[in-house]
């Protein structure tokens, strides 16, 4: 899942109208901008394993501080209780809470059976649906066209710039997208882990854009 979670992040604009949409990218990815940290401090692990679903070549085999379902929750409470504290928008902060656990969530729906409930073992949970990649398609470009839309419904752009970036980002998430899907595996982990950082530059870009926007009422 990966296009899902920019999708949830963007349509949450419209009930946290007041956190930028970085904030809200940042909520929506949070594990996943974790993780890439994690494999490269050794502390979580991935394999490449071709083939293993239609959709993704990583076998998840280690990864209870970013993805177990508890480590989701604290990480949610903890988000949100520092944007209340430092913004005292306590709708906003638990919305952010509970966009951090709406990756899991959505994950849930795509992984295979590989997402633990606790960081200490228990039962791997994972419906499955990149067992087939048309479903995985219309399920992440669904959400996507959803969450554009009502990101583009709760604001207007200021200028030419609020008005084409936005377009460039989604262009861009959907270029990434599809180079995931269909480009050559990554070749080690350590790749997948440096290039995993790079979506710190998506958060930013919604930051910049939604300076560049205002709430359309």
């Amino acid at each position: 899942m990966f296009l899902g979670h920019f999708a949830v992040g963007f349509g949450a604009k419209a009930i946290a109208p007041r956190a930028s949409l970085g904030t809200l990218f940042l909520a929506a990815q949070f594990i996943d901008l974790l993780w890439p940290t994690l494999l490269l401090l050794g502390v979580e692990q991935v394999r490449i394993v071709p083939g293993i679903t239609a959709v993704t070549p990583l076998d998840f085999t280690h990864y209870p501080v970013s993805h177990s379902l508890l480590a989701v929750l604290l990480w949610g409470a903890a988000l949100a209780l520092v944007y209340g504290w430092r913004r005292g928008d306590w709708r906003a902060a638990g919305v952010l809470g509970g966009l951090v656990l709406s990756h899991w969530l959505l994950d849930l729906l795509v992984h295979r059976p590989d997402l633990p409930l606790l960081p200490g073992g228990g039962p791997l949970l994972g419906l499955g649906l990149w067992s087939s990649l048309g479903a995985t398609l219309a399920l992440e470009l669904s959400l996507f066209a959803l969450g554009l839309w009502l990101y583009r419904r709760a604001t207007v752009a200021r200028d030419a710039v609020g008005r084409w970036a936005l377009w460039g980002l989604a262009g861009l998430l959907l270029l990434i997208y599809l180079g995931n899907l269909f480009g050559e595996p990554p070749p080690d982990a350590m790749a997948i882990a440096w290039v995993g950082q790079a979506q710190w530059l998506l958060v930013a870009w919604g930051y910049w854009l939604d300076r560049h926007r205002r709430l359309s009422h």
